[in-house]
C-alpha cells in the first residue's frame, strides 16, 4: 500500500483492466452463486423465490453428499499424493545424465496439453466394458469381460490413474527447475563429510525443494479437488453416486434437474472445502521451508 502512495497516478492505473476483469468475469459471477443458493431458481426461467437457507439445510441431510465429499477428498489427496511421488522420481532420474532425457521429458509432459476431457475419452476407450483395449486382452485369459468403470470399487482408483497421468509432467517440471537450481557445492561439501546418496537427498535435496514442494502440492490439491472432466468422460459420476464428485454433482444438479439454487450451494461448499484446505496446506508449507 505503501508503495501505491508513493507511486505516480499513472502506473496505478496500469492494474486497472486486469481489476475490471476479474471484477466482471470472477467476483460478479461468485457473488450471484451465493444469490442464487438462497433461491429456487431452475436456471432458465426469470422468476425465482427466496428460500434462505433451505438448499444448505437440503444439502446437509443429503445422505449422498458423503460419498460425494469423500470422493472429492480422494480424487484430491490420493492424486497430489501419486502426482508428487512420481513427480519428484521422474525428476531425479531425468536430471541425471542420461542420452534420452530430452525425449522422456517430452513424452512425460505431453499428455499436459492434452484437454482433460479428450483425455477422460482416451482412456474410456482402453477401461469400457464393450470392446475396450484391457478387456480385450484379459478374455485371452478369462471368460467373461470385466466391468471396471462401473464398479465402485475401482473405478475412482481408475479416474484418479488418469488424472494423475495427465498431470505428472506438471509436476516433474516443476521438481527438475527445483533440481537444477541446487548448488552443486552443497554436494560436493556432503562427499567430503561421507555422506551416502540417501543422506544428502534428504539433508540437502529435500530441504531445498521446500517451494517446489510447496507450489506442486497446492496446484494439485486444487486441481484434484475441483476435477471434473475426466470424471465426466469416464463414468459420469456412476454407478449411482459411487464416483461423483462436488463438480460432476453440481453439474448434474444444474443441467440435468434444473435445480440451480443446490447447484449453487453445492458450488459454495466446494469453493470452501478448496479454499480452506489449499490455504491450511500453503501456510503449513510456508512454515515448514522456514524451518528446513
Amino acid at each position: 500500500m505503501r508503495l501505491n502512495r508513493n507511486s505516480p497516478l499513472w502506473l496505478n492505473l496500469m492494474y486497472a483492466p486486469a481489476l475490471l476483469l476479474f471484477a466482471l468475469f470472477i467476483f460478479y459471477p461468485f457473488m450471484q452463486g451465493i444469490k442464487i443458493s438462497f433461491t429456487n431458481w431452475d436456471g432458465f426461467s426469470q422468476n425465482y423465490d427466496w428460500v434462505g437457507f433451505d438448499n444448505y439445510k437440503r444439502m446437509f441431510e443429503d445422505e449422498s453428499i458423503v460419498v460425494v465429499i469423500r470422493n472429492t477428498f480422494f480424487y484430491g489427496f490420493g492424486s497430489t499424493l501419486f502426482q508428487n511421488v512420481m513427480g519428484l522420481l521422474y525428476a531425479l532420474l531425468l536430471n541425471q545424465r542420461i542420452r534420452t532425457k530430452g525425449i522422456t521429458r517430452t513424452i512425460v509432459y505431453l499428455p499436459v496439453i492434452i484437454s482433460p476431457l479428450i483425455m477422460g475419452y482416451i482412456w474410456y476407450f482402453f477401461f469400457q466394458f464393450r470392446g475396450g483395449a484391457l478387456n480385450d486382452i484379459l478374455l485371452l485369459f478369462i471368460h467373461t469381460p470385466k466391468n471396471l468403470l462401473g464398479d465402485p470399487q475401482v473405478n475412482i482408483w481408475i479416474i484418479m490413474f488418469v488424472n494423475t497421468f495427465q498431470y505428472l509432467g506438471v509436476a516433474m517440471i516443476i521438481y527438475l527447475a527445483g533440481l537444477q537450481s541446487i548448488p552443486k557445492d552443497y554436494y560436493e561439501a556432503s562427499s567430503l563429510d561421507g555422506a551416502s546418496a540417501w543422506q544428502k537427498f534428504c539433508n540437502v535435496t529435500l530441504p531445498l525443494l521446500a517451494p517446489s514442494i510447496t507450489i506442486n502440492i497446492v496446484l494439485n490439491l486444487i486441481g484434484g479437488l475441483k476435477l471434473f472432466d475426466v470424471i465426466q468422460a469416464l463414468t459420469k459420476g456412476g454407478p449411482g453416486y459411487a464416483s461423483q464428485s462436488l463438480s460432476t454433482l453440481m453439474y448434474k444438479t444444474y443441467f440435468g434437474a434444473q435445480d440451480a439454487g443446490y447447484a449453487a450451494s453445492l458450488g459454495n461448499l466446494m469453493f470452501i472445502i478448496i479454499s480452506l484446505v489449499s490455504i491450511s496446506a500453503l501456510i503449513y508449507l510456508r512454515r515448514k521451508e522456514i524451518q528446513s
